[in-house]
């Protein structure tokens, strides 16, 4: 759906990648409820679509809905019918996502690879309230399995694995702020396992004899970039037996190294602090944690597969970008929960137009049996 034209034909086409249920789903989540005119659940769905996938403001989308003959709304009750459809847009999602594991990604080696992740949308003004997405992508398909919907800040609303439901034979890739023992337990608890970029000042890791893992001495023994190398390791935790693992490490090229340090020192400098020598000497490397057993995973393997989580950051940047899912110009709960929503469906709507494109003969529409 195109800024210009928001209410053109081009909705038969996107009609026909909705979920099969989406109009029971509106009636089902009462998302027309109380509507006094214009109850049809395709008008109302148009409607919001020019809000949330075309990024106009409540006052400009109420005009041009008018103008379609599509409602009767004012900018206020859009308001109310947005917020009133939170749980609609949520099952729309969640429905796509049953679409998903209907084509699940293959399994490499025997094993379900996601790339996790969390990004922040913060509401305008110095008091806005900071959202977090969890969200997870399947590979080689980098089609989303997973999100979650949680306040930044308050206990269990972190970065964690605990928020990804997880199952024997599912392989995680993360970044280090998900570098906890807490949730490296719980992951290889349920059968799963783990690439992890592994943050050496905010983890206990220790040797195989029980002493901790001495990073400083194994690393100043890396000298050349593109040396890999690999050391057992256990990451304890109180009341449990240590996990094993692999600390799997790569040195960084001389411009990444350079690039690494600039960063820290930017971000020290605008805390007003002094960056320690340990910290200095990590920027060198690329430290990654993985459960995975040699065997059938080198150390540059583990390493080769860390690298794809950047894809997940290439998501985020497109959300942003592209579905304006930076700023969230609501300023109460309910209606940012639905705007977040709705912004995520207009997500998976592309991510499911655009697989389409890449695999059918282009004539635009899905036939469905009747």
């Amino acid at each position: 759906m195109s800024p210009e034209e928001p209410v053109s034909e081009d909705w038969e086409l996107l009609k026909s990648f909705l979920p099969l249920e989406w109009r029971a789903l509106a009636r089902r989540t009462d998302a027309t409820k109380g509507l006094r005119q214009d109850k049809s659940e395709e008008k109302c769905l148009r409607t919001l679509l020019i809000h949330l996938a075309c990024g106009y403001s409540l006052r400009e989308t109420v005009v041009r809905a008018r103008e379609a003959h599509l409602s009767e709304l004012s900018d206020v009750a859009l308001l109310k019918r947005l917020r009133k459809s939170e749980e609609w847009l949520y099952e729309l999602c969640r429905s796509l996502f049953e679409e998903t594991k209907l084509a699940a990604d293959v399994p490499i080696l025997g094993r379900r690879m996601r790339v996790v992740d969390a990004t922040h949308v913060k509401e305008p003004g110095k008091t806005g309230s900071v959202w977090r997405i969890h969200y997870s992508l399947g590979w080689p398909s980098l089609r989303c399995d997973y999100f979650k919907l949680s306040a930044s800040r308050g206990e269990g609303n972190g970065e964690s694995l605990s928020h990804l439901p997880v199952r024997t034979g599912d392989c995680l890739l993360a970044d280090r702020g998900y570098s906890t023992a807490q949730g490296i337990h719980e992951i290889t608890n349920q059968k799963a396992e783990l690439i992890l970029r592994l943050n050496p000042q905010g983890i206990r890791i220790l040797s195989q004899d029980g002493v901790p893992f001495p990073f400083v001495q194994r690393l100043q023994g890396i000298t050349r970039p593109g040396q890999v190398e690999q050391w057992n390791a256990l990451v304890p935790l109180a009341g449990r037996t240590p996990v094993m693992g692999r600390v799997c490490v790569v040195r960084k090229s001389e411009q990444a190294t350079r690039l690494a340090l600039k960063k820290l020192q930017r971000k020290a400098n605008k805390n007003h602090l002094a960056l320690e020598p340990q910290t200095l000497l990590y920027a060198s490397y690329v430290l990654v944690f993985s459960t995975l057993p040699e065997a059938e995973f080198s150390a540059p393997i583990i390493l080769e597969w860390y690298r794809l989580r950047w894809q997940i950051e290439l998501v985020f940047k497109r959300f942003k970008q592209i579905a304006r899912l930076g700023h969230l110009p609501k300023s109460d709960p309910a209606s940012a929960r639905a705007w977040l929503y709705g912004k995520l469906l207009v997500a998976l709507l592309t991510e499911k137009l655009v697989a389409h494109a890449k695999t059918v003969s282009p004539w635009g529409y899905q036939l469905h049996s009747t």
